[in-house]
């Protein structure tokens, strides 16, 4: 997904499937890691937990995709989400290992991960 007009379409638009899709896509295939993390953070804040819970996997994504994300912001929606998600925490902890893995954050330290 590079196309910024079909992002910005989905975004205004899409059902709550496209939505749930759209930031697992951004995360993977978006060459601009600083566009793909604000789509992934402006969707971490939708009402629908699938959709915040897959943003929180898009960031992952873009992780591994490009190596990159701005800890002040990423960091408290991923702890957000940890602490709020009670179904779906399993692809919150996976977000997480991810950006430990990939950018060396240390954020199990917060939250036990491997307990979840």
């Amino acid at each position: 997904m590079q196309d910024r007009a079909v992002i910005e379409t989905i975004l205004a638009t899409g059902s709550i499937d496209d939505l749930a899709r759209l930031s697992i896509a951004v995360g993977k295939y978006c060459p601009e890691w600083k566009y793909a993390q604000d789509v992934c953070l402006r969707l971490a804040e939708h009402p629908d937990e699938n959709v915040r819970a897959n943003a929180c996997l898009g960031l992952g994504y873009i992780a591994r995709t490009r190596g990159r994300l701005e800890k002040h912001l990423v960091k408290p929606v991923l702890l957000r989400e940890f602490r709020c998600q009670t179904e779906l925490r399993g692809k919150i902890a996976n977000a997480i290992e991810d950006l430990n893995f990939f950018l060396g954050w240390r954020l199990t330290a917060e939250v036990e991960v491997s307990n979840w």
